[in-house]
């Protein structure tokens, strides 16, 4: 019987490309930013409330999907200061540190953001502390908003810092000083008295001042 032939080097390298693209985590889809913008606000948000020994942080919050969503709806007249800002900071991430942000280390990143947060980095449509101060708005709204809003995922904002959710009753141990209350992890809009028509009628303040020049 004559020998079965070898698998050939191009099977093989098919295979081994089909299996890493399996085990490869899978993008989130995306629905205003560019795929660049995404993965560049992703990074900024993960160094502004970064996971720690206190817990995960707005990466696990989904906090850029809740802007992502949130850039073609609420925030929608902030769409052009992120363009111009995520520019901007781009362009002096590479001429002061010599890479994307991306790709620094953890310690260059937050380095970055001072020099952002303080109003020394160039390159800005006015001050580099206006477009810090949206991004780390939104960032928070994100993270510790209600999770019908795309951010807070699995609740993990509301965890870090204690929020047992909303109660529509409270009895007078659970408002004694000190008492520990067990998390509701339910949205809002899960309860009777919320709607989703409410929700879409009530849009989250946006941070205009960079979006106007300011």
């Amino acid at each position: 019987m004559p020998a079965m032939p070898a698998t050939s080097p191009d099977v093989e390298q098919a295979r081994a490309t089909t299996q890493s693209a399996s085990m490869a985590p899978r993008r989130e889809p995306i629905e205003n930013l560019t795929a660049a913008e995404a993965d560049l606000l992703e990074a900024i948000c993960a160094r502004i409330i970064p996971s720690d020994a206190n817990g995960p942080g707005a990466r696990e919050a989904r906090a850029a999907h809740y802007i992502d969503r949130a850039l073609g709806g609420a925030l929608k007249e902030s769409r052009e200061a992120y363009r111009a800002g995520f520019d901007a900071f781009d362009r002096y991430c590479r001429s002061s540190r010599g890479a994307a942000f991306t790709s620094l280390s953890e310690r260059d990143q937050d380095s970055v953001l001072i020099d952002v947060e303080t109003g020394s980095a160039t390159g800005f449509t006015g001050l580099s502390t206006a477009f810090f101060n949206m991004v780390r708005t939104h960032t928070l709204q994100g993270t510790f908003g209600d999770p019908y809003y795309g951010g807070n995922a699995n609740f993990v904002g509301w965890d870090l810092i204690g929020y047992p959710g909303i109660r529509l009753n409270v009895t007078p141990a659970d408002q004694a000083l000190g008492a520990k209350l067990t998390p509701t992890h339910k949205s809002a809009y899960d309860n009777a008295m919320f709607t989703k028509a409410q929700a879409a009628s009530r849009k989250p303040e946006a941070d205009k001042d960079y979006a106007d020049g300011n």
